[in-house]
């Protein structure tokens, strides 16, 4: 890592910057795994998230923002991209947008090429090593990819297994930097002392992907000491809808597949709770060298996770625990920090709203729109709908056999499934919503009273065909 800090500093000192780069401000990109909306500034009560809930106080919070898959890889690409799963054909774990859509620019790409150094910690594309991006940073990526059996420190989960996982939870470092997203927050901290006290005048883009609370859901005990699992609630809704198809649903393979399960009952809370100090010790650091003040930070998920509703752990559907995600820019100099915007966003306006923020030039292409209206009059009027998918089975080989299409509005998500490169409608979805609820109680699309309804919102959806290239309007 020193290696590479020093190659980062070396380039950043050689790298002119006009006087218009001097005053853009500087990018702070902080995404998490698997985050849902189970944060204090977010309404949990049992939650402890305290600095996560601090950039909500002096920021603008997002509370319905969905994702355009809920799984990593296509969510990631999606949001990097500024274009959906079906424009760069990637809606599963391998394809890489290079291969698919090779022209593309990337989010952090389009900085660099404005005059950004940017630079990453963690996860930030998928966090595998064929899905690095060498083209979209200054210096190669650090600690992208992190083996399973670094997340643990117990011999028994350390060794490598052929068939099954190891365990579902952990709790035996006592430091942070024991694991993986404490090494992602160091290096993090490290590159912005390198910021403040080596390279002057070139503004950075540096973008801090961490793991947790992803599974496996290990972290040092201390943070498993905050919660009493007693007073964490059970799952609201915890049958699947009443009318759901079979499509729809899945085994909780992901969970499934460790060792300890159905035998230990794990929850993201801990892990929730030690992801939450990292992206306190990095902000700590931002003000601690004096940079804050021209910063913008924006804190992302790449998309929800089920925690027994509907029977399901962990995400890969079109259903609302897992599309729905945290979504926070917090600017500095502004007079909004710690508002709340209701209005229907999407992980594709991140791109689109960091350009404008920073006043860069808006690459053709991109298929978000700007949030800045909403930042700064988070009471405007918003978009009608919010729209993801996600392919059956899954997972699949050459292509899925179904393509399931959801479209979110303030009260309702329709959901039409599709035979894969057809528009062959085999199963459908309408669930209504009582506020800020997270599950879907009973699938109404049969009934004669909601069919205006069902064809309003399925009028919404993409005019390509599943698989196609067909955007949403």
């Amino acid at each position: 890592m020193k290696i590479l800090l020093a190659l980062g500093v070396a380039l950043m000192a050689s790298l002119p910057a006009t006087g218009a780069e001097v005053a853009r401000p500087n990018v702070l990109f902080i995404a998490v795994d698997d985050l849902r909306t189970n944060l204090g500034c977010y309404g949990d009560a049992v939650a402890t998230t305290p600095n996560i809930d601090a950039l909500a106080t002096r920021g603008g919070r997002f509370t319905r923002a969905y994702c355009q898959e809920s799984v990593c890889n296509p969510s990631r690409q999606s949001l990097l991209t500024g274009r959906r799963p079906d424009t760069i054909r990637v809606w599963d774990l391998k394809t890489h947008f290079r291969q698919t859509s090779p022209g593309v620019v990337t989010l952090p790409e389009h900085f660099k090429t404005h005059g950004y150094f940017a630079q990453s910690f963690g996860k930030i594309f998928h966090g595998e090593a064929p899905m690095a991006d060498p083209r979209s940073w200054s210096v190669p990526e650090q600690l992208e990819y992190i083996a399973k059996r670094d997340d643990y420190q117990l011999p028994e989960n350390r060794e490598p297994r052929r068939t099954q996982k190891a365990a579902a939870t952990e709790f035996q470092g006592e430091s942070d930097d024991d694991y993986p997203d404490g090494k992602v927050a160091a290096g993090a901290v490290a590159a912005l002392r390198g910021f403040a006290t080596t390279r002057t005048g070139q503004p950075f883009f540096l973008a801090v992907g961490f793991m947790k609370p992803h599974l496996p859901f290990t972290a040092p005990k201390r943070y498993w000491d905050l919660y009493d699992r007693v007073a964490i609630p059970p799952p609201a809704q915890p049958a699947p809808p009443r009318g759901a198809p079979a499509l729809a649903l899945h085994d909780s393979t992901e969970l499934r597949g460790y060792y300890d399960m159905p035998k230990v009952e794990a929850f993201t809370a801990a892990a929730t709770s030690f992801t939450d100090a990292q992206v306190g010790r990095v902000i700590a650091e931002l003000t601690r060298v004096g940079l804050a003040a021209n910063t913008i930070v924006v804190l992302w998920s790449d998309h929800g996770f089920h925690l027994g509703e509907h029977g399901l752990w962990a995400k890969t559907t079109n259903y609302e625990s897992d599309t729905r995600v945290p979504l926070i820019f917090a600017r500095p100099g502004t007079a909004t920090g710690g508002t709340a915007c209701p209005s229907l966003v999407e992980l594709l306006d991140v791109f689109p709203t960091l350009v404008d923020l920073c006043g860069l030039p808006p690459p053709s292409g991109l298929e978000g729109v700007s949030l800045k209206t909403w930042l700064d009059h988070p009471a405007a009027p918003g978009r009608p709908a919010a729209f993801s998918q996600f392919p059956r089975p899954w997972t699949y080989r050459a292509e899925p056999a179904h393509m399931g299409y959801a479209v979110r509005t303030a009260t309702h998500r329709y959901v039409e499934w599709r035979r894969f490169g057809t528009r062959n409608v085999v199963a459908r979805e309408l669930y209504a919503y009582q506020g800020e609820e997270l599950f879907e109680s009973e699938n109404l699309a049969e009934r004669p009273d909601e069919m205006e309804r069902l064809r309003s919102m399925a009028a919404l959806l993409p005019t390509g065909a599943s698989g196609g290239t067909g955007r949403v309007p």
